[in-house]
């Protein structure tokens, strides 16, 4: 038995009967309806009698006891999913609130078709969208570090993830099970947009993983995209060139004389980036790079999601084993 569950006498009782015959000779009842003993003096001869007596009765059977204690924990779960489901409830009607999360810097539109929102990490990054943004119609939304991994923890606690409420009202996405209504969608464009590294791509998965499981109709309305913000900028002279990737960087370079001198720069976040060249390079979208996700085979990603987010070690390193011979390991950011 876990040594920091608690139980109560309720849960003990909860149950059991015991049928104890007590003589008095001046009875005094409580309340109207006689149902209660209230003499006072007889309360302790009773408790007495009944702990010494149930006491060697429970040491010479231990089976029964364990049946007691067994039913107690019974109890004190059903207990503990009560709660829990009345938390849930109110939780629920918070979600369907009009109030929207602090954090969120809204645009001026009021039409989701031409609406987008960039879900970004931290406030540096957000500082930095909230600046270079076009507020007619691109919203704000930055988050404290990574979210909640729902693949491993219940409804209940993805409710009180405060990071979890603000996605969700932000977004208007409802409560998960209701059929999803693109109409109730604040923004129809919704835009992970996270660092060029390992963290940045760990953040992303969590999220793919939050809207994959909590409302996947987002990627079959084809809602979710992901920003490409540039790796490194190269600059020769005045002419400052963006590159997404090592191979990018590679081509750029080569364009150049053998002599030539140009300075390289690698972004480690999106908050070192100055507004207007987070603009050019990630939000305008004459010139952004964006890539729009959709679920081909719904059973496949099933079964990635559960692998790789999930509880079992196994089939993670199982997963890892069979794509690592896709893998550059040049190209690992390690």
């Amino acid at each position: 038995m876990d040594k920091d569950i608690s139980l109560s006498g309720e849960h003990v009782r909860e149950g059991m009967t015991c049928i104890i015959s007590v003589k008095v000779p001046d009875p005094e009842f409580e309340g109207q309806t006689k149902t209660r003993l209230g003499n006072p003096e007889v309360r302790k001869l009773v408790e007495q009698a009944v702990q010494e007596n149930l006491t060697e009765y429970l040491e010479l059977r231990p089976d029964v006891l364990d049946s007691i204690l067994l039913k107690s924990l019974n109890a004190l779960k059903v207990a503990l999913a009560a709660k829990q489901a009345r938390e849930l409830v109110r939780t629920k009607s918070v979600l369907k609130s009009s109030s929207l999360p602090g954090k969120l810097a809204d645009c001026a539109s009021t039409n989701p078709e031409e609406s987008e929102i960039f879900i970004v990490e931290g406030d540096s990054a957000g500082g930095s969208a909230k600046q270079g943004r076009d507020r007619k119609f691109q919203a704000i939304l930055p988050l404290r570090g990574k979210i909640l991994n729902i693949e491993r923890r219940d409804e209940a606690a993805l409710y009180k993830n405060e990071e979890i409420q603000n996605l969700i009202l932000a977004l208007g996405l409802g409560v998960k099970g209701e059929d999803f209504k693109k109409e109730a969608l604040r923004y129809h464009k919704i835009v992970i947009l996270t660092d060029a590294d390992v963290d940045g791509a760990h953040i992303r998965t969590l999220l793919l993983t939050f809207f994959f499981r909590y409302q996947r109709a987002l990627f079959d309305e084809g809602c979710i995209y992901v920003g490409v913000p540039p790796l490194y900028k190269v600059e020769r002279g005045k002419q400052a060139h963006y590159c997404y990737d090592d191979a990018d960087l590679k081509e750029v370079v080569n364009t150049f004389p053998a002599n030539a001198a140009y300075h390289i720069q690698r972004f480690k976040g999106l908050g070192e980036m100055m507004p207007a060249q987070l603009w050019e390079t990630t939000m305008d979208p004459q010139r952004r790079l964006l890539k729009q996700l959709r679920v081909e085979d719904a059973a496949e990603a099933n079964v990635v999601f559960s692998s790789l987010m999930g509880t079992r070690v196994d089939y993670r390193k199982q997963l890892i084993q069979n794509a690592s011979s896709m893998i550059n390991i040049d190209h690992l950011d390690i």
